[in-house]
């Protein structure tokens, strides 16, 4: 069995979220992506970053509830 590194990676430190409280950040992060999505299209290689940050910090609980939010035009962020 060939020997694989596996690196685990979480979004960088941001200096707009100097707390231990994340929540503001992975709202953030949710809505940078999918405004970015909006922008560039949904094959844009910039956003994936953004994705890989929301997904590391956001509940997925969370994530759900936003991703019926914006369906259904409820999302209370500005995408």
């Amino acid at each position: 069995m060939a020997d694989t590194e596996i690196e685990i990676k979480t979004a960088p430190a941001d200096f707009r979220f100097p707390t231990t409280n994340q929540t503001r950040h992975c709202f953030t992060r949710y809505v940078e992506y999918h405004r970015c999505v909006s922008a560039k299209g949904d094959d844009a290689g910039d956003c994936d970053k953004f994705a890989k940050y929301y997904r590391s910090l956001c509940p997925g609980e969370w994530v759900e509830k936003w991703n019926e939010q914006r369906e259904n035009g409820t999302f209370p962020g500005p995408l």
